[in-house]
């Protein structure tokens, strides 16, 4: 995935539309790396991600982007804001930590029964099923499916497989997520999550109008 960060640094701030987002925002809340260090840490990010706000027609503007000022910073944030603590990390990546409405299991089985509509199966040794990282891998193949698929019954069809996957499950919790999340006070992650959400909640308008055409 380090791939998508580094055709983000290609494009430019005015190219988001060639982006794959959902795998660049994969890569963004997946464990460190040094190349997602060196691209949020350069000074023109903020620029770049303020305009890629614009581009998902967000209201307002983009707050001021901070990041950490060393990579040790940024590792040491992540893993005590996503991977340890007790009884759990501060703000885990994982729907069944914030949706208290549904067992662990069920959500789990739920996210795979969507994952079975294209054949796909999560890797254990990667990441549960509700993982945040999964289910974003998931939408972004979903994504080339319809992007490569002339029938527009099949393209009705897997549009509201994304709707009902964005609704039921990432919609679902990530807002719980984000709204812990701000109350951490840490840096870069907070804005990006709501960069994350506006491109959710804009997918999910656009899949609306591709089923009232179908």
């Amino acid at each position: 995935m380090s791939s998508v960060v580094e055709r983000v640094n290609r494009c430019g701030t005015t190219a988001w539309q060639q982006i794959d987002l959902y795998r660049f925002f994969a890569r963004i809340f997946a464990p460190p790396s040094h190349d997602c260090f060196e691209y949020l840490g350069r000074p023109s990010t903020g620029e770049s991600l303020r305009s890629l706000w614009h581009y998902l027609s967000a209201e307002g503007e983009f707050p001021n982007f901070d990041w950490f000022p060393t990579y040790d910073l940024y590792e040491s944030a992540y893993i005590a804001l996503f991977d340890v603590g007790l009884p759990e990390p501060a703000v885990p990546l994982f729907e069944s930590a914030h949706d208290k409405s549904h067992p662990a299991q069920e959500i789990a089985l739920e996210n795979t029964y969507f994952y079975d509509i294209l054949g796909l199966k999560s890797d254990p040794a990667q990441g549960v099923p509700d993982y945040l990282i999964t289910q974003l891998e998931f939408l972004a193949a979903l994504s080339f499916a319809q992007e490569n698929d002339p029938d527009q019954m099949n393209l009705g069809s897997l549009a509201k497989a994304k709707i009902d996957f964005l609704e039921r499950h990432l919609l679902n919790w990530l807002p719980s997520l984000n709204t812990k999340l701000k109350r951490t006070g840490a840096p870069g992650f907070p804005e990006l999550m709501d960069l994350l959400l506006q491109f959710l909640s804009k997918e999910r308008s656009e899949c609306h109008s591709i089923v009232s055409r179908a």
